[in-house]
């Protein structure tokens, strides 16, 4: 009886133990790296959602008056807004950029009815061209984990017989 309960009191062995501790070891070689692309592919999300909405207005705004969104002038460029990357602004000590509503309510940003209302992690740009052949380019500029490697996304259009054709370029899987 004495044997028997000693038995019954017995805990793990030390291979046991080193057993369980090398398959979680295991798993969380393999699950750590997957959240992390998980997380980087989440937040380059953004970016073709909004490069989407800046080329809907400009073919809207081409379909209305046959050109590209201007402000007074035969053409634009609106440099990266914010101007400072979201690395740098760590808004929240999440790496993103803080809505600053003075960085779009400027003649350009109004003429593409386009701003950011939460904090995000990509900086824009376009330039609209008028002319023979009206252009337009949108772009969105990112730094996801901040180690000084953009990646960037664009939207392109030109007009061929009076059709705006648009082309978008996504960075290659894995660049940044």
């Amino acid at each position: 009886m004495r044997k028997m309960l000693k038995k019954a009191q017995r805990g793990f062995t030390l291979i046991e133990l080193m057993i369980v501790v090398a398959i979680i070891g295991i798993l969380a070689a393999v699950a750590i790296p997957m959240f992390l692309d998980s997380m980087k592919k989440a937040k380059k999300s953004e970016a073709p959602v909004q490069l989407k909405k800046l080329q809907d207005k400009a073919k809207e705004e081409y379909t209305t008056n046959s050109n590209f969104p201007l402000v007074a002038a035969a053409a634009i460029s609106q440099p990266l807004t914010p101007a400072v990357n979201c690395c740098t602004q760590d808004f929240q000590g999440k790496r993103r950029c803080q809505v600053v509503p003075a960085d779009w309510d400027v003649a350009n940003w109004r003429a593409m009815d386009f701003s950011m209302d939460e904090p995000f992690y990509f900086q824009y740009s376009f330039t609209t061209a008028t002319g023979a052949t009206p252009t337009f380019n949108a772009t969105a500029r990112g730094d996801l984990d901040c180690d000084t490697t953009t990646i960037d996304y664009t939207v392109a259009a030109t007009v061929t017989n009076g059709k705006p054709s648009f082309v978008t370029v996504e960075p290659a899987p894995n660049t940044d």
